[in-house]
């Protein structure tokens, strides 16, 4: 049996269900002026010569090579063109605690880090002034992201969570940088280092961005209520901590720095206002001692205060503090008590729900309520107006809500039942592709939900084609689940540039009813609108343009089957006739639904459209595109010419000429601007020259 020894007198034993820490490897690194290397080796292995006296028979030859080191514990790396590029990630944070003042501190901070299941291993520097903790952090399901969008994204948000469950824990303060899988730690001989290959993972699932502000989920689980609160909101350490930086500061204007000549009055106005603060005599003894450096005249101080608190009464009813700061306290204290607020990134709005009520709903903030809180807040006592209200609602005190992300990350696991080709056979319809078709789309629209490819959307659109009451409109609304279907846009108006761009970063999904009714103008714009990956605009009331997420994508319904009217092509739309009625009985699984399209995306399928499935598309939608009066009368007396055939070489208008001698109808130039289109569209043969471009036909 292995015995790891953390210091003397603290023993860890390896439990028989061990992770496969063992087999991990990590990276060291070596620099000269001469050039640089990087070696892959078993971190067991370095753990093992850590343990061991600088130059012991133990340490052997690996103890030399990993002399002047840095260990690269996060991945394993290899160099490329002299840079460093991470190969394997292995979910380790690398945590720091700095300017300690020797190893019995150091001892300490290895000591608490042991206690805690998720540590791999703590270690400390030569001089005992610095501790490195390294942790553990996987997915849900034990696996590790893969690509390097995703690591980075993992590792800075496992970096922010691991510093705030130690800094909980370890009496001293914990570094807030290293958050990148590039962090390093030197190698060092540490003989009471800390090792436990049985360690426990963190579980963390995959975030969508780098973290800022706290999320509201985030909020939600930090919520704490701690068992004394003097003044609202603070916990007792730092609420004692301001008390008395605030008494210390009123003392400090009144009587001036400390010097030898004014000391005694500084110290007497200290104590009587941390008295009139309510902070207990030791705590501020403790405190003036290390503020003012008076560790030398500990006896002094320690007179002083006792003096002023024996003889003064009215214990914490003077506190120091500017009605501001009281009422800013009280303010956040009493919002957190009563209501559960959060700013939704998709309405761009802040949401309320009052606590300890039977109302499962968030509801939109509005004057009435920002009116009802206030008076709420006053009916305790709180000096609270509306418009402080109104500041802090409309402030980061409030945590982003993204009720997109919030639904796909806390999805089940897949059950690996497929459920979206079954959603697509519940269209009766007679394309053998449609389902495949579907599914593809499908993914595509939870990819641009998540927001994995910055550079390009969902720019593709299922068409639903059929009679009235067949249930076309309903099917679209079944396509979200109940979580997300405020999210659902109906009867946009394309006309309206700025609504409908606004749209794609507040919907998740828009259906475009009645899709005849798109005028042929307007599919431009359309087709502009559908491939757009940012949505770039000015907000109402501001001067600057803002580039926001774009979550939204199409699909549309049509009771008329001549709907494409772009000559440019129709791959945009995925074209399907319904011979019948949807099947509508069977309920739909929304949870394994959305679960296996993000196994799916996770695991690599393709989301987006290539050039075979854009040919099927386009060869299925030719029943669907409208023939203008023109092209038809150019199918009935023309054809294309044969590579060696005579044929006549036209240009437009003089073929447009023909057609108007035979039937009678009116020749415009938008009419020649688009019957070109037309003939490209019908892939004539055509030439560029000095008097335009000449068409390769046949006269039938």
């Amino acid at each position: 049996m292995r015995i790891l020894f953390v210091k003397p007198g603290i023993r860890v034993v390896p439990s028989r269900k061990q992770l496969k820490i063992n087999a991990m490897n990590i990276s060291y690194f070596k620099e000269t002026t001469v050039k640089k290397s990087i070696r892959n080796i078993s971190f067991a292995d370095v753990m093992e010569c850590m343990q061991e006296e600088p130059g012991s028979a133990k340490a052997g030859l690996l103890a030399k090579r990993l002399k002047g080191a840095s260990l690269l514990c996060t991945s394993t790396f290899a160099l490329k063109d002299g840079l460093r590029v991470p190969t394997n990630y292995n979910g380790v944070v690398v945590l720091q605690v700095s300017n300690l003042t020797g190893p019995a501190e150091a001892s300490l901070v290895k000591q608490t880090a042991a206690e805690l299941p998720q540590t791999l291993a703590a270690y400390a520097d030569t001089c005992g002034t610095r501790v490195y903790i390294l942790v553990l952090f996987t997915l849900p399901d034990g696996a590790l992201p893969s690509n390097e969008e995703e690591v980075k994204l993992f590792h800075a948000h496992a970096h922010r969570r691991a510093v705030r469950l130690y800094q909980g824990q370890i009496p001293f303060a914990v570094d807030t940088g290293g958050d990148t899988p590039e962090v390093s730690c030197p190698f060092v001989h540490d003989t009471t280092r800390y090792y436990a290959p049985q360690a426990k993972p963190v579980l963390q699932s995959q975030p969508t961005e780098m973290p800022g502000e706290a999320t509201w989920q985030e909020a939600v689980q930090a919520d704490n209520d701690p068992l004394r609160r003097q003044m609202a909101g603070y916990s007792r350490t730092d609420q004692l901590s301001l008390l008395f930086e605030t008494s210390l500061k009123s003392a400090l204007t009144q009587c001036g720095p400390p010097d030898d000549a004014n000391l005694k009055p500084l110290l007497v106005l200290l104590a009587t206002n941390c008295f009139g603060s309510g902070i207990p005599e030791e705590e501020a003894v403790q405190s003036a001692l290390l503020h003012l450096q008076l560790k030398l005249r500990e006896t002094e101080v320690r007179t002083t205060f006792r003096n002023v608190y024996g003889k003064n009464n009215g214990f914490g009813e003077k506190i120091c503090l500017a009605a501001e700061q009281l009422l800013a306290l009280q303010t956040d204290e009493f919002m957190k008590r009563r209501y559960e607020l959060r700013y939704n990134t998709l309405k761009d709005e802040v949401e309320c729900r009052e606590r300890g009520l039977y109302s499962y709903d968030f509801v939109k903030v509005n004057p009435r309520l920002l009116n009802s809180i206030a008076l709420n807040g006053q009916e305790e006592g709180i000096k609270m107006w509306d418009r402080d209200v109104n500041r802090y609602i409309y402030s980061d005190r409030v945590p982003r809500f993204s009720p997109i992300d919030h639904y796909l990350y806390s999805l089940p696991e897949w059950d690996g039942k497929d459920r979206i080709r079954p959603l697509a056979d519940t269209i009766p319809c007679n394309n053998p592709h449609w389902r495949n078709l579907f599914h593809r789309w499908f993914l595509g629209m939870v990819a641009q939900w998540r927001g994995i490819n910055k550079k390009h959307a969902n720019s593709t659109a299922p068409l639903l084609v059929g009679a009235q009451g067949t249930g076309k409109s309903t099917f679209c609304l079944n396509l979200l689940p109940p979580e997300l279907r405020a999210y659902y846009a109906e009867g946009v108006d394309v006309g309206n540039k700025r609504n409908t761009e606004m749209y794609l970063s507040r919907f998740a999904l828009i259906n475009m009813d009645e899709f005849d009714q798109v005028k042929e103008s307007q599919q431009g714009f359309l087709k502009h609108v559908m491939q757009k990956p940012v949505v770039t605009i000015r907000k109402p009331h501001q001067a600057s343009v803002e580039s926001l997420r774009r979550y939204a994508s199409f699909i549309a319904t049509s009771n008329h089957y001549d709907v494409l009217t772009d000559t440019s092509g129709s791959r945009r739309f995925i074209c399907v006739r319904l011979t019948g009625p949807i099947e509508s009985s069977e309920k739909i699984n929304h949870d394994q639904l959305y679960a296996q399209a993000m196994h799916e995306i996770k695991r690599g399928e393709r989301y987006w459209f290539e050039g075979p499935e854009e040919a099927i598309l386009s060869e299925t939608n030719k029943e669907f595109q409208v023939q203008v009066p023109a092209e038809q009368l150019f199918l009935q007396f023309f054809r294309a010419a044969e590579s060696r055939e005579k044929g006549e070489k036209l240009l437009a208008v003089e073929i447009l000429g023909r057609l108007q001698e035979k039937k009678l109808f009116n020749l415009s130039a938008t009419k020649i601007i688009h019957f070109g289109r037309i003939l490209h569209k019908h892939q004539i043969p055509s030439k560029r020259t000095q008097t335009g471009t000449i068409y390769h036909v046949v006269e039938k």
